[in-house]
């Protein structure tokens, strides 16, 4: 699909940020994590505007480049036209946690086998496994009140969230906040892995351990110091060229 070039429409900084947000795009698809033309990132663009980047809802993930990208406004108003509609559950999720959270730059959503598992187990997520010390250290859950299409989940939405960057949304899926694009991806690569660790941990059926609470009181500070300072980026760089060799369009 031949879907013109915005790389000399839109500002340098805002050209990167649609780079990055199709790079994760892909790499969802890459890892298995999409869910047809179903599920949603989206990446605010700096300013007071409070506009961000989402997907052309009815394109797959793998099919998504920086053009294609679909720019609105907290009210849906595409910014810039674009010949592809947003879905319309995709806006309420994203509209409502990029309005109150302003260091909210990334908003990832998943419907994940092994996330919708665990978000219907009553215990959610159980602390088994290094990956879960991560997760656990900011989690939130959300309960499930259909598919969301209604303005009126918002503030719950908002209120369950808070301040923490993942998120179990109940018998739905899973979501990541990030300061950046690299930032909710790595915490989406940590939450998938930690939900597929204990769903095989489960179905093994032998007695679990747990990790000690005090390890997961004091995870952020681990989080830098294992990743040299660099949090997200100590990863993000090659996950591109990864990308980059396998499936260069998204640059497009």
């Amino acid at each position: 699909m031949e879907i013109a070039s915005l790389k000399h429409v839109v500002s340098e900084d805002e050209w990167k940020l649609r780079v990055d947000l199709a790079a994760a795009y892909r790499l969802v698809a890459l890892y298995g994590w999409s869910d047809l033309v179903f599920t949603h990132i989206s990446a605010r663009i700096p300013g007071p505007e409070h506009h961000f980047l989402i997907n052309p809802y009815g394109l797959m993930f793998d099919e998504i480049t920086a053009s294609s990208l679909v720019k609105v406004d907290l009210h849906c108003n595409k910014v810039i036209d674009s010949p592809f509609p947003v879905n319309p559950a995709g806006f309420t999720i994203h509209s409502c946690i990029h309005e109150v959270r302003e260091d909210a730059g990334c908003v990832l959503h998943t419907h994940s086998r092994a996330g919708v598992a665990v978000s219907a187990q009553k215990h959610g997520i159980l602390p088994i496994s290094q990956q879960s010390t991560f997760v656990l250290g900011s989690l939130a859950y959300h309960g499930y009140e259909g598919v969301a299409l209604r303005g009126d989940e918002k503030p719950r939405l908002q209120a369950d969230l808070g301040h923490k960057n993942y998120l179990v949304l109940r018998n739905h899926g899973l979501l990541t906040v990030g300061r950046t694009v690299a930032d909710a991806f790595l915490h989406m690569y940590t939450f998938e892995n930690t939900c597929r660790i204990q769903v095989d941990a489960l179905a093994g059926g032998s007695e679990l351990t747990f990790v000690d609470p005090q390890i997961i009181e004091n995870i952020g500070e681990v989080f830098k110091t294992a990743t040299s300072g660099q949090g997200a980026n100590i990863a993000w760089p090659a996950l591109l060229r990864k990308l980059d060799k396998v499936d260069p369009g998204y640059k497009n």
